[in-house]
């Protein structure tokens, strides 16, 4: 609901020492105040607008505008600043005028009971109470005589024992407090309701009690009792600050404090439209403010007609009201007359109406009502407690505004002949609406069929031509001898004569993986998921899908099964085929039962690597990158090396995977660069990710990265030591480079049970190096791991029980050391430039 700004008047204020109380013999003098504890509110004098004139008041003491709440001598202002506020010796507050408090203006007046002091305090909500000191019973307090403003738990009503009326006045004007010309006072007749005069006129019209209630900024309550009878709001949060404001132009303001602005601002105000006016369309009429079909907002009541048609049509005054169709009363009565409901209505004014009773059926509410003659209408309504009751008027109804959302349904008494009437019209009405149903049902029928069959039409061509765009890119791309070799090959056997791939059909891929059951899911990777199938020769494959959501599509595709088609080595993974279908885009691999590398070096609940095993997987891996590099017909860069895409066979034995970001160098070229970053963090060379360029030192950098994690048996990107924020390359460049002395240890699964002495943390400190000019060259792998498979023979034999047994401390402590030489001799002329080295 949009908020409009407040600009209330001007408040003069003269601001002294304050307390939140004043015993007897105390006085509040002119530039004194009273302050409440939480110093929410402050009684003072002050002066409204441009006034001259004194009164006393509670106004907001924290924000900023101290907006006036309260007013004690609305209608007797003080001249000048002589005014004294104090308590007398029989209780009351007396407001003097003068110093010497001869003159009073203003007084509770009430009567003690029984001898007992009387002392005022001012509440944080704004309340000022004059409590007995001995029984603290509260005998007087400002929330029973408001001025213009309605506070949270402030009161509108009336005290049945006393007849004492709640009611809210506005000021005459913004410069004077004084009684101004609108009041809003409870009405207690019939169902009791607010109404808002101007003068003695109805003006407005709350809604009746029973109040719907709901949850919000604000919750009302309206309560009816023995006791007393009021309407109250209470703030859900209590860092709101709302007040209710009687303007001096008779609407209803709700104001809520915006700090951030400074300002007040409106959130909603009573009247808000013409049909909110009472009696806006007279008596018997029904007023509706969303007049979208009709062109005048007043329409009558069923059974009734307007007063005068001219008044209606031409002038469009509604205000003379509806009379009955048939003027005699008798129709209506034992004549088989009826009620006709109209909805979601704030029903008529209730100060004539009477609850039949307080639970009673509709059914029964509807009978009462048909027995007495008078009664001209009824609703059912529901009590919260009490169950549902029955609201019967007799007499006019008058103030009838339709609201969709709070509103009730009324039943109104019609006689026969308007019955039949609205019966013929519901009829006609329903079978017009029966036959324009049909229509519009044939109509959209009709056209969901055409949509349909156009739809499957479009997208079978779609698919169609999607599958022979791809089907031609793929073919013109891996070549046309690929294509005549086992098209429609479903199996393989070793009958099979060509020695690159075979296209398989879609029906063997949901077959040999069982619709790609989620039992067989082997795992998933940027490419997509990947199952494990059987033929039905009994061959175990691996089926890689490309997901929809695959950050890599047909250009990956087209690369691995060109590069892998063409490369045959042990340790690379072979490609058995490929299937198209629309598309649907699968890889056939060779099935490799041990999965990847990273699931043996980092899950915690597979076995163990010993030294041989992960030094044969070294070597394995660097035959692959060797073989690729150089001895292939084509030279390739795999620019994703990383353990997960080393996948192991039965034996152990490592195979290079993924070849979808692979990129092929032609002729003399050592070094090409990329616009578009792929890859795996942690495991690509900073010349790539920082500028783009790409070479065969690309992939010794993330083969040096694998040799680490295979030794120290660390994820690259989750290894953390201490309270830094290095990676492990982190770690060991800084070891490298003298910043830091503590490198990554080994698994600590390598270090035999019986050895006293640790694998020294410096043995492969020297596996990684940033620029890539001084990185090893893999031509010379041969030899380097000669000297390693040498060092890895001394190790497992100097670790063999019986031999550790025959050696003394000082004999193991020298093979150690001729140990640490070897493996520090192979692991640093991996990248290590030659001047670190010989440094």
């Amino acid at each position: 609901m949009p908020c409009f700004m407040d600009c209330s008047p001007f408040i003069r204020l003269n601001v002294s020492m304050s307390r939140d109380t004043i015993a007897i013999n105390q006085t509040i003098e002119d530039g004194s105040l009273l302050v409440s504890r939480g110093k929410n509110f402050a009684l003072g004098f002050f002066s409204p607008g441009s006034s001259k004139h004194r009164y006393l008041g509670i106004w907001y003491h924290k924000i900023r505008e101290h907006s006036v709440v309260w007013v004690a001598n609305r209608n007797n202002p003080i001249n000048g600043s002589s005014g004294v506020l104090t308590i007398n010796q029989y209780g009351n507050l007396i407001l003097y005028s003068n110093h010497s408090q001869t003159v009073s203006v203003w007084s509770t007046n009430f009567s003690m009971e029984a001898a007992d002091t009387c002392v005022a305090q001012l509440l944080d909500s704004g309340n000022l109470i004059l409590v007995q000191d001995r029984s603290k019973r509260i005998v007087w307090q400002s929330f029973d005589y408001p001025t213009d403003t309605l506070l949270p738990e402030m009161k509108v009503g009336l005290k049945q024992k006393t007849g004492h009326y709640m009611s809210l006045t506005s000021w005459k004007s913004a410069d004077d407090p004084g009684t101004g010309d609108y009041l809003l006072k409870l009405n207690p007749a019939g169902s009791p309701q607010v109404f808002l005069y101007k003068g003695i006129k109805s003006y407005w019209r709350s809604y009746p009690w029973p109040l719907r209630s709901y949850v919000g900024a604000w919750n009302f309550s309206f309560i009816n009792n023995e006791e007393e009878i009021y309407v109250a709001y209470f703030l859900a949060d209590a860092s709101v600050i709302l007040r209710i404001v009687l303007d001096v132009a008779g609407f209803l303001k709700h104001l809520t404090w915006h700090e951030s602005a400074g300002k007040w601002k409106e959130c909603l105000s009573e009247p808000i439209n013409q049909c909110d006016i009472y009696g806006h369309c007279g008596a018997y009429g029904h007023c509706d403010s969303n007049h979208i079909i009709q062109k005048f907002e007043c329409s009558c009541l069923p059974g009734y007609e307007p007063k005068s048609t001219r008044d209606w049509d031409i002038l469009r005054d509604g205000s003379g009201g509806c009379v009955r169709k048939r003027l005699d009363s008798s129709s209506v009565c034992g004549h088989g007359e009826g009620f006709v409901k109209v909805a979601n209505v704030k029903i008529p004014d209730t100060s004539g109406a009477v609850w039949l009773d307080l639970n009673m059926t509709p059914i029964d509410c509807e009978q009462e009502c048909r027995r007495n003659c008078s009664c001209s209408a009824y609703a059912s309504i529901d009590i919260a407690g009490k169950g549902t009751g029955c609201l019967a008027w007799y007499g006019e109804l008058t103030d009838v505004v339709d609201n969709k959302d709070e509103g009730y349904d009324i039943y109104v008494r019609v006689d026969a002949i308007e019955l039949a009437e609205i019966a013929q019209k519901s009829k006609g009405y329903l079978e017009r609406k029966d036959m324009l149903a049909i229509l519009v049902v044939s109509v959209v029928s009709a056209w969901f069929i055409i949509i349909l069959f156009a739809y499957l039409w479009l997208k079978r061509k779609k698919r169609r031509n999607v599958r022979n765009k791809w089907t031609e890119r793929l073919h013109n791309t891996i070549g046309d001898s690929y294509h005549k070799v086992n098209f429609v090959a479903n199996e393989i056997g070793d009958s099979m004569n060509h020695p690159d791939i075979a296209f398989f059909d879609i029906n063997t891929m949901l077959a040999a993986t069982n619709n790609f059951s989620p039992a067989n899911k082997l795992g998933q990777g940027g490419f997509g998921l990947v199952f494990k199938g059987q033929l039905s020769n009994g061959q175990e494959v691996a089926v890689k899908r490309l997901s929809k959501n695959s950050g890599q599509g047909i250009e990956e595709f087209k690369n691995e099964v060109m590069l892998i088609a063409k490369l045959q080595h042990k340790n690379l993974v072979k490609l058995l085929g490929c299937c198209i279908h629309a598309e649907e885009l699968m890889l056939i691999y060779e099935y490799l039962p041990n999965k990847s590398l990273d699931s043996w070096l980092f899950d915690q609940t597979s076995s163990v690597l010993d030294w041989r095993r992960r030094f044969n997987i070294i070597m394995g891996i660097a035959r692959g990158i060797l073989y690729i590099h150089q001895d292939s017909r084509l030279q390739i860069i795999h620019r994703d090396l990383k353990t997960s895409n080393i996948l192991l066979d039965a034996e152990m034995n490592p195979k290079i995977s993924d070849f979808g970001l692979a990129r092929i160098f032609k002729g003399d070229k050592n070094q090409e660069k990329t616009n578009r970053i792929v890859g795996t963090l942690g495991y690509m060379s900073p010349e790539y990710v920082v500028f783009g360029k790409f070479s065969t030192k690309s992939d010794v950098f993330s083969f040096g990265v694998i040799l680490f994690e295979i030794i120290t048996g660390k994820k690259s990107n989750g290894f953390c030591q201490g309270d830094s924020s290095l990676s492990l390359i982190g770690h060991i460049w800084q070891s490298a480079l003298g910043v830091s002395a503590s490198i990554p240890v080994p698994e600590p699964s390598i270090v035999a049970p019986t050895s006293t002495k640790p694998i020294p943390t410096n043995v492969g400190v020297n596996s990684l190096w940033p620029p890539s000019i001084q990185r090893l060259v893999l031509t010379r792998m041969p030899s380097l791991l000669k000297d390693l498979s040498l060092a890895i023979l001394l190790t497992e034999n100097a670790l063999r029980p019986g031999v550790y047994r025959r050696l003394n401390e000082s004999r193991l402590i020298n093979f150690l050391a001729t140990l640490c030489i070897l493996t520090y001799r192979v692991l640093s002329m991996l990248i290590w430039p030659k001047s670190v080295i010989r440094s």
